[in-house]
């Protein structure tokens, strides 16, 4: 397999304030772990630069200029009482979503079988007119829509396994039965939204919500009993992961206790229903992840999998 990384250093310069825990280590423990030796067959390319119409697909265009006004010259700004930006935060927001857009037309052209998008900040809480949960613009989402508006793809499915309910791609998602999205995620947990009674439009949704210490047995029964039969159903013709690694038991903001095999597997069963269902086409991008080895030793073995499965 050919796996493209997509990344970006300003997407390091990104800074909530040290004490955030969505901060600029993140990533750079992330980049430490893919410079190994190991992951030297990785296809690497700089994050360009989201446009704004790309953007305006998911999010109202009012709202984009909205928030890039909002970034100060200099200290921070809060958005909401979770998502700080800096100075930086308007190139980095732009370079995440366009990493997606990027790994899309990548994929779609054959020039990698998948691609990782190491970006910062991360977006599946960001609603159409709400910056939220760290996230500012929807990455993820921006990226669905990019696939299916230019390539073709009428069927977009997003999977997201971050400890947190993805509530900004299922509010965008909700009301068209061509996209689809799963999430297994910690409930009760931030930010409130995620019962399996939410189903979207003709069960285009499934969330599969897991309480505290759930543990690794669960999640895998999580996919394997219900999300992997609902996305076979549904026959994506792109497929997405909503790539957060904060159900990790070593992390602190949650309490699933998955570990770094679990991503491996998840990995694997995605990549396989990808290639049955739509001829391998798979894009991840990263999410949450705050205890910076725990992140980064499971990003090594999500890429790792994407690469040689």
């Amino acid at each position: 397999m050919s796996t493209l990384l997509f990344s970006h250093s300003a997407c390091e310069q990104h800074d909530p304030g040290a004490l955030h825990p969505e901060n600029p280590g993140r990533l750079k423990a992330i980049m430490k772990t893919l410079d190994r030796p190991e992951f030297s067959a990785l296809l690497r390319r700089e994050a360009p630069h989201a446009e704004h119409q790309q953007i305006a697909r998911v999010h109202p265009e009012s709202f984009v200029h909205e928030v890039l006004a909002a970034v100060p010259s200099h200290g921070e700004r809060m958005l909401d009482a979770d998502t700080v930006v800096s100075s930086g935060s308007g190139e980095a927001a732009l370079r995440a979503a366009g990493a997606v857009v990027a790994a899309v037309d990548a994929v779609v052209a054959g020039e990698a079988d998948n691609a990782f998008c190491a970006v910062r900040p991360p977006g599946h809480h960001a609603e159409p007119r709400q910056a939220m949960g760290f996230c500012i613009f929807n990455n993820v989402a921006v990226g669905a829509l990019h696939a299916r508006v230019v390539h073709g793809c009428r069927r977009v499915a997003v999977v997201d396994f971050d400890v947190h309910h993805g509530n900004g791609t299922q509010a965008m998602f909700w009301d068209d039965p061509d996209l689809f999205y799963a999430s297994t995620h910690q409930f009760p947990l931030y930010p409130g939204t995620g019962l399996s009674h939410e189903s979207g439009v003709g069960g285009n949704i499934v969330n599969v919500p897991l309480p505290s210490d759930s543990g690794s047995a669960a999640f895998r029964e999580a996919l394997r009993g219900s999300i992997l039969p609902a996305l076979t159903e549904f026959k994506p013709d792109f497929l997405f992961i909503s790539a957060g690694f904060d159900a990790h038991t070593e992390d602190p903001l949650a309490g699933l206790n998955f570990i770094d095999e679990d991503y491996a597997w998840a990995t694997q069963q995605l990549m396989e229903l990808a290639r049955n269902t739509c001829g391998g086409r798979l894009v991840s991008v990263l999410e949450g992840g705050y205890d910076h080895q725990a992140l980064a030793r499971s990003v090594a073995a999500h890429v790792r999998t994407l690469m040689r499965f």
